[in-house]
């Protein structure tokens, strides 16, 4: 298997991370200003949510092949790629905004195509930590991850409403145009590890599997592992709520609390500030001795946060901003080491296929529940969808300690029939 040399990773990997964290930022920006531009102008929930659902469905209908290819193909060039496009989408955008022909379905075809291409390039990188970072630092990685992905979200937020107020909105786009190039010049100079194929080390060439061969494959492995298949099926419940009510909180900060988008800044900056404070504890604490509890544990701290906004008094907009301080801070514990668990047990080969699967069955019932939560919310108050969300989160957690495949899923039982599923699918 082809890994990077331990004395080189630090320098390869950050390189490579360094680009994609500014191209991050841009595409922040870029979903900031749209959202909030959608939000002014329609004021619609059910807007909003559609504008989640085109965003989503790309990783939800086609993250299991998408996977299954950046198995199949060359990793670097899939993210050079992926963030090419992604560019060339913001670029036509700024183009439609500057001529004033810029509509709502506009937006949403260009949500999707970001988001299609970023479900590539997802996939493509997660995918290929374990290969440049060493087995002993992935959770430690992770943390990291999550700690950029939480100062981002203190940037971004405030950032985007001050740019708005000081240029259009296709002055932002040009700006995603500019960061995506930070992401993609260091990839056109530097080697990604590829895995070997295990089907090619049993003496198949390439040829003679199918992408359809490999996308049984990646099932059959998932259905090997009961635990980690049991966990993304438990996701549905808490996906059919969370996603939507988090894709609403605009909304809310603008009709519910009165406020503006420096208010709604301030919301999403006290997330970005929970998930710093959550990621720096994961890296030092590095979590209980089983991953698995230190996720649970913060998939109910998650469950509480979000029941503080359900139950934050219109006039208390301070309790909304420490109930997405506790989501924030919640999240890397929750997510960080069950990423750890996949990277570490998984084989390198199947990974993409993995976590696209994942990505699939968890994010499977949000665009469902945005269809439903946005005539809801008008309807009932976007708090109502909060308080579901809240709840099913404490209820999954508790209810995942008493399920013995879940708190045994360390035990990679995927990963000892790997072998076996991929024979299963030669025959």
């Amino acid at each position: 298997m082809e890994t990077m040399p331990k004395t080189q990773w630090k320098k390869t990997f950050f390189t490579i991370w360094s680009g994609q964290a500014l191209s991050i930022l841009g595409s922040q920006l870029v979903q900031f200003a749209l959202i909030w531009f959608l939000t002014v102008k329609t004021g619609s929930a059910t807007v909003l949510a559609t504008a989640s659902l085109f965003g989503m469905l790309p990783g939800v209908v086609l993250g299991p092949f998408v996977g299954t290819l950046v198995d199949r193909w060359n990793r670097r060039w899939v993210m050079v790629v992926a963030d090419s496009i992604v560019a060339i989408a913001s670029l036509a955008l700024a183009v439609l905004f500057m001529f004033n022909f810029a509509n709502t379905w506009h937006i949403f075809l260009v949500m999707f195509i970001r988001s299609l291409a970023g479900s590539f390039h997802t996939n493509a990188m997660s995918a290929s930590t374990s290969l440049m970072v060493p087995q002993e630092h992935l959770t430690r990685i992770q943390g990291i991850n999550q700690m950029l992905n939480g100062g981002l979200n203190i940037i971004s937020a405030p950032l985007g409403a001050l740019l708005l107020d000081a240029m259009p909105i296709q002055g932002i786009l040009a700006m995603d145009v500019a960061t995506a190039l930070t992401a993609v010049l260091p990839l056109l100079f530097i080697q990604i590890p590829q895995p070997k194929r295990t089907n090619q080390s049993m003496g198949d060439s390439k040829s003679e599997v199918t992408v359809w061969q490999d996308f049984k494959a990646g099932i059959r492995y998932m259905i090997g592992w009961p635990g980690l298949l049991i966990a993304s099926l438990g996701t549905i419940a808490i996906n059919f709520s969370i996603i939507p009510a988090f894709s609403l909180l605009p909304l809310m900060v603008k009709d519910f609390f009165g406020g503006s988008a420096l208010h709604l800044g301030w919301v999403e900056s006290a997330m970005g500030i929970g998930t710093i404070v959550g990621g720096a504890l994961l890296g030092v604490w590095g979590g209980f001795s089983k991953k698995i509890v230190t996720t649970m544990v913060g998939l109910f701290g998650m469950g509480v946060g979000t029941l503080l906004l359900a139950l934050a008094p219109s006039s208390t907009i301070l309790m909304a901003i420490a109930g997405t301080f506790v989501v924030g801070f919640m999240s890397p514990i929750a997510m960080g080491p069950f990423f750890a668990i996949i990277q570490s047990k998984v084989e390198p080969d199947m990974q993409a296929r993995i976590f696209s699967l994942l990505s699939s069955i968890g994010g499977g019932m949000a665009p469902i529940g945005l269809m439903v939560a946005g005539p809801v919310a008008d309807k009932a108050g976007i708090q109502t969808w909060f308080m579901l969300a809240g709840v099913l989160c404490v209820v999954m957690a508790v209810s995942s300690f008493f399920v013995p495949v879940i708190m045994n899923i360390e035990n990679g039982r995927g990963n000892q029939n790997h072998l076996k599923y991929v024979e299963l699918e030669r025959v």
